[in-house]
């Protein structure tokens, strides 16, 4: 390793991530490592990439998401194009989480008053037993 580069072991150490992830991205188009044979070297900008993309991904943006929004940051305007495309996409995200979770609280207490007709049920039929025994 230098000061400016890392080897790919020391990327996935860095960044918890597998070889095999770095090769793919790269085969995406969304990162760029000096290639020197077989060996590849990831620059600071790589590494700048990669955080953006983990955290798109964490997010759920699609990685063709994630290209347009890494592909703004050479438009020259001092990456406000790249600043408002983001802040919308987030907005956008955001309320669709929202809404995800709103639906997985509905679900989880639909499931919480099924749970507790069961536990009725269930102790109602083993007095019944009992009963009869």
């Amino acid at each position: 390793m230098t000061d400016n580069t890392l080897t790919i072991r020391e990327m996935c150490d860095t960044y918890d991530v597998t070889p095999r992830t770095l090769r793919f991205y790269e085969s995406k188009e969304l990162l760029f490592p000096i290639r020197e044979g077989q060996k590849r070297l990831f620059t600071k900008r790589d590494r700048a990439r990669l955080k953006l993309i983990l955290r798109g991904k964490r997010f759920g943006f699609s990685l063709e998401q994630i290209r347009q929004l890494l592909d703004l940051y050479d438009v020259g305007d001092q990456q406000q194009v790249q600043l408002e495309r983001t802040y919308e996409l987030a907005r956008e995200r955001l309320a669709d989480m929202e809404l995800q979770r709103d639906e997985l609280n509905q679900a989880i207490d639909d499931l919480k008053e099924q749970l507790k007709w069961g536990e009725k049920i269930i102790a109602s039929s083993k007095q019944a037993k009992k009963a009869a025994e």
